[in-house]
């Protein structure tokens, strides 16, 4: 089995999308095969806009997953490759590159000055576990949950620079947790807290298990490490209600102000309903 280090820069050329798929030159090859177990990681932070979308504005670990699958990357001339990833998941805190004063990592000698420059990097098992144990996971294979991803409009901020007839898009993921969407269905289960809709009661055994976790406190507005609530901060919303407590911008609703307007559209449809004679 072999372990390494992936790193995610806030702003990158690179196409990678966190815990999806991650493009790399072919020089790092032979650290990245199928099977590989991974840990992700962010140097310091650079630029204060990027301050808020991240656990730490430290150096960190913020995440794992494996690789499925390598392909190249057909539009590139230099022989690009992706990383197609699977069973990702975010830290719940930033794991600090030193504990006590020693860095988690193990540096050679002969690379003292330039290790960090190195993007991916191997590790061995015991270092893999340790990041894993100072991240509070203690069997990687428990919290996965099946299901469907939070689909939050305001999951992805995405940012469209157009130079000639080319457009490039860079995309900043809030990280969503695995762990606590299974605690917050297990909390408020599977009804909308919105519209009451239950998609196994709606579609039978095609919609089982199916609904959206929506964060009340939107996470690019958390400070670095945030400890989250399943029961105060997650609710549980189909996507419809889901999408209008987004919809505009700079005004997150509430689960109560959704129900109001509900109920305040329900009382005018019914004014408007032709009377039966």
């Amino acid at each position: 089995m072999a372990y390494t280090i992936i790193t995610e820069n806030d702003a990158s050329q690179w196409h990678d999308e966190t815990g999806i798929k991650y493009h790399f030159p072919n020089k790092y090859l032979d650290y990245l095969l199928p099977g590989t177990k991974l840990i992700y990681y962010k140097g310091r932070v650079k630029t204060q806009q990027f301050k808020g979308l991240r656990l730490s504005s430290q150096p960190h670990y913020f995440g794992i997953a494996t690789i499925k699958a390598v392909t190249p990357d057909k539009q590139s001339k230099k022989k690009d490759y992706y990383a197609i990833l699977k069973n990702f998941t975010a830290f719940e805190q930033p794991v600090l590159t030193k504990e006590n004063g020693h860095l988690l990592e193990d540096i050679p000698q002969n690379r003292e000055t330039n290790y960090w420059r190195d993007g991916v990097r191997q590790i061995d098992e015991d270092i893999y576990l340790k990041i894993l144990r100072l991240a509070n996971i203690d069997r990687e294979d428990s919290f996965f949950i099946e299901g469907d991803e939070d689909s939050d409009p305001k999951a992805w901020e995405t940012v469209i620079y157009l130079e000639g007839d080319k457009k490039e898009v860079y995309n900043t993921k809030y990280e969503r947790n695995p762990r606590l969407r299974g605690k917050a269905i297990e909390i408020h289960g599977l009804d909308c807290m919105g519209c009451d809709i239950n998609f196994r009661e709606r579609y039978g055994s095609h919609g089982e298990g199916f609904i959206h976790v929506h964060h009340n406190k939107p996470i690019s507005s958390y400070n670095g490490q945030h400890k989250v609530d399943p029961k105060e901060d997650l609710e549980v919303l189909c996507p419809n209600c889901h999408a209008m407590v987004h919809r505009k911008k700079g005004i997150l609703l509430t689960v109560v102000d959704l129900r109001k307007m509900l109920e305040n559209a329900n009382k005018t449809r019914s004014l408007k309903l032709p009377i039966s004679l």
